[in-house]
């Protein structure tokens, strides 16, 4: 025998076994099962070529690993062995495609003398063998499959699984009957937990079979409890006390009438053709069952001719498990690009080496975002597992580090959007970066202009989203702005190219007579939407972050679109309830020429104001030099030394002027001064603060030198509606209410100022009363809203 031989078959057995171990121990598999398959098939090979390599210990002759630590051994009185495979092959006939079901079945039929025998099938479930015990009816002990002669005792953590009965039902009690099946994750469970993971920033699962492994060997029970697993049951073992149905088949409708759940899709087939059609059914409809499954498994249906086949090293010669094309595959990640989604946001995607992946050629799988990216670590020129998993897109699922190439280095989400080239943010605590250019990025055109006309923004009734899928596809509107530009003429033309695009031609147009009512309606609708008020307007625009509250805000304390669309972060921070990121999405929105470039076409497409008033007198409270330098976050120098500089420098030319020393008269500590010239030194922080500065000025000289801070007669309450207005809508109520400086909550609480009950008030009502806040009726608010100028 060859030495190079020899050496690949120890290669080969100590990759297998290291697999094993993390597959069946660690729960945590390093590469797929379709790698694994081929690894153990050319091994095989490799000993049926040199018998001498075949060792008792090898991996072709045992199930798993042997179990270690954490829960104690259990020994399976009949040994729970596992299924020789096979794989789809090429051929242009089934025979041939599927050679090694064919000789499977002519196998038993030459061994039995049977022609087309009859075979129980069932999808091949991706999850965890085990066994049950019962004695005298009574659940006493579950166990891993382990190496199949010795598994681990689980049986506190299986007593959490609902699905599986703590006591056979019915009236016969075998005094021993071991069931065996596989415990998983349903889909729906899955997707759920990952999704709670992600909300609480825990490590999420990478399929559902590893969920329900590692759920199950949870060394707390009250932690498998909480994640929710199934049981199904496809066969027995040990058993005394009860004679056993004839069949197979029969044995499975007893144990669902002992209370075991069974797949549905349990069936029976005849002969080989009876076998693929079950293969192609189970495959079609495989991405709608509810959970994972890797294959299908077909078992001679009668226990005598079970028998008579008998038993291979580590398989029955009876039974065969038919692989799907693997839903796991290795390949490589040749670049890493961003995809920007309707709603603008960057999702990561890496480009792979084409590689077959569940019966489909796969070049591209998503990383999710850029946190993903960073957990798996994802590199260009890594080797990677990817997996297709029902009728989604591929994902990567784990990094083979091993084969990482030397000059692999780290990922970084980029700046600016590939599309439109506006810059990329994320918003704290979110896991998505999205494009800031809404009203010019092609790739999120059509819910920017869905945005613009919905009723809280710009309010165009018959803009829906067929219409707004017509208009950008066929190339009428790029951005709000073309909306204004729109002609009866285009809109009709719109009709009749989609008409044809659609192939459907209306009887009216047959007629020779066009409807264009729908087109008049809209363009009335359009029309209408120019008069508005600036909280609308600034809301439609789609900043991130802003919805309607902050566009209230940024419309009552700036007065004027002219203020908001100039003002730098630094100063809109000032106002209430807008922090530094928010304030960073409004100044950087307005920094991009694009979106100012529609902003333009709108105000001159004719949209009118109605509202613009003069900033608000409180400005001048809040705005100050100092103000400028804390957005500054200059080391050493917090707010109370940038008070004190306020206190003798109004200006930051006087500021400048003074320079160290005069800094330090006026009461800064040396550390901080020094900091603030260094700061000061820099080109771009100086040009920073000056800009910031004038734009404040601009602003505070906006406010007439008569104007007063008048308090709102709401300001600082809080109000919650209840029940229906005869008079007012809930949103018209909300709206007044919050013009006269009132924050409207969802919520009653001890803070809430008064309670607004119109007809069929509930829970509110009653809770109102429970914590004894004030309760208005409808003419109470009414009146309150006439004293103020805001009734009808």
């Amino acid at each position: 025998m060859p030495d190079e031989i020899a050496a690949r078959a120890a290669a080969l057995r100590a990759r297998i076994e290291d697999a094993n171990y993390r597959y069946y121990v660690l729960d945590d598999p390093d590469i797929p099962d379709a790698e694994y398959d081929r690894l153990m098939r050319e091994l095989q090979a490799l000993e049926a070529e040199y018998p001498a390599l075949a060792t008792p210990d090898s991996p072709t002759r045992t199930v798993g690993a042997r179990v270690q630590g954490g829960f104690a051994e259990v020994h399976h009185a009949i040994p729970m062995l596992s299924l020789n495979n096979a794989f789809e092959q090429p051929g242009e006939d089934d025979r041939t495609r599927f050679r090694e079901v064919a000789e499977f079945v002519q196998r038993i039929e030459q061994t039995l003398d049977r022609r087309d025998p009859v075979f129980s099938v069932e999808p091949k479930l991706d999850g965890l063998a085990i066994s049950l015990r019962y004695e005298d009816g009574v659940f006493v002990l579950g166990a891993t499959r382990g190496d199949g002669t010795t598994g681990e005792d689980v049986t506190a953590n299986l007593r959490t699984v609902r699905s599986i009965p703590l006591r056979l039902r019915g009236d016969c009690r075998p005094r021993v009957l071991e069931v065996r099946g596989e415990v998983v994750m349903l889909r729906k469970d899955f997707e759920a937990f990952n999704a709670y993971a992600l909300r609480h920033g825990e490590k999420t699962l990478a399929n559902p079979r590893n969920g329900a492994a590692g759920s199950l060997r949870q060394l707390d029970p009250a932690v498998t409890a909480r994640r929710k697993l199934s049981f199904y049951a496809y066969g027995i073992g040990e058993v005394a006390g009860w004679t056993l149905p004839p069949t197979h088949s029969a044995t499975l409708m007893k144990l669902r009438e002992f209370g075991f759940p069974v797949p549905a899709e349990v069936d029976l087939a005849r002969g080989f053709e009876g076998l693929i059609a079950y293969y192609r059914r189970i495959g079609a409809k495989r991405d709608s069952l509810p959970y994972d499954i890797d294959g299908v498994v077909y078992k001679l249906d009668d226990y005598a001719g079970q028998q008579a086949m008998g038993f291979v090293a580590r398989a029955p010669r009876w039974a065969l498990a038919h692989k799907f094309p693997a839903e796991e595959q290795m390949t490589t990640v040749e670049a890493i690009e961003i995809q920007i989604g309707r709603t603008g946001a960057a999702t990561p995607v890496a480009r792979l080496k084409p590689v077959q992946v569940a019966g489909v050629t796969v070049t591209n799988a998503t990383l999710h975002n850029a946190d993903q990216v960073a957990r798996l670590d994802v590199r260009v020129g890594d080797t990677v597992i990817v997996r297709r998993a029902g009728d989604v897109i591929p994902e990567v699922v784990r990094v083979v580090t091993e084969r990482r190439p030397p000059q692999a280095r780290p990922w970084h989400m980029p700046t600016h959007c590939p599309v439109c080239g506006s810059t990329l943010l994320r918003k704290e605590g979110e896991a998505a970066w999205r494009c800031t250019g809404g009203l010019v990025c092609a790739a999120q055109r059509k819910e920017a202009l869905l945005h613009f006309a919905s009723r809280r923004a710009m309010d165009i009734e018959g803009l829906g989203e067929r219409l707004v899928d017509a208009l950008v596809d066929l190339g009428y509107v790029r951005t709000p702005a073309d909306l204004y530009r729109l002609k009866l003429g285009d809109l009709l033309e719109m009709k009749r190219r989609l008409d044809e695009r659609q192939g459907t031609t209306p009887e009216t147009v047959r007629q020779g007579r066009v409807a264009s009512k729908w087109a008049e309606n809209l363009l009335d609708a359009i029309a209408a939407s120019k008069r508005t008020t600036l909280a609308r307007f600034l809301y439609a625009l789609g900043i991130m972050h802003i919805g309607e509250s902050t566009a209230k805000t940024l419309a009552t304390w700036l007065g004027r679109l002219a203020f908001v669309r100039s003002m730098p972060a630094p100063v809109l921070r000032v106002l209430p309830d807008i922090g530094e990121e928010v304030a960073a999405s409004i100044a950087g929105f307005f920094a991009q020429r694009g979106n100012q470039q529609v902003v333009d076409a709108l105000l001159e497409a004719g949209i009118e104001l109605a509202d613009e008033h003069a900033p608000d007198p409180r400005l001048r409270e809040r705005l100050d030099l100092g103000v400028l330098l804390d957005a500054e976050r200059i080391p050493k120098l917090g707010s109370r030394s940038t008070r004190q500089l306020v206190r003798h420098f109004s200006t930051l030319e006087a500021l400048l002027a003074a320079g160290e020393s005069g800094w330090v008269a006026a009461g800064l500590s040396a550390s901080a001064a020094y900091a603030l010239a260094r700061h000061l030194e820099h080109p771009r922080a100086l040009a920073r603060l000056r800009a910031a500065e004038e734009a404040m000025h601009t602003l505070l000289d906006a406010i007439p030198a008569a104007a007063k801070a008048v308090q709102a007669p709401l300001a600082g309450q809080t109000v919650v509606l209840t029940g229906t207005l005869a008079s007012l809508t809930r949103e018209e109520a909300k709206d007044r209410l919050e013009a006269l400086g009132a924050k409207v909550a969802g919520s009653v609480s001890k803070k809430t100022s008064f309670v607004v009950a119109g007809e069929e008030a509930g829970s509110k009502l009653d809770k109102a009363r429970e914590l004894g806040v004030p309760v208005w009726d409808e003419a109470r608010l009414l009146a309150l809203l006439a004293e103020h100028g805001q009734g009808r």
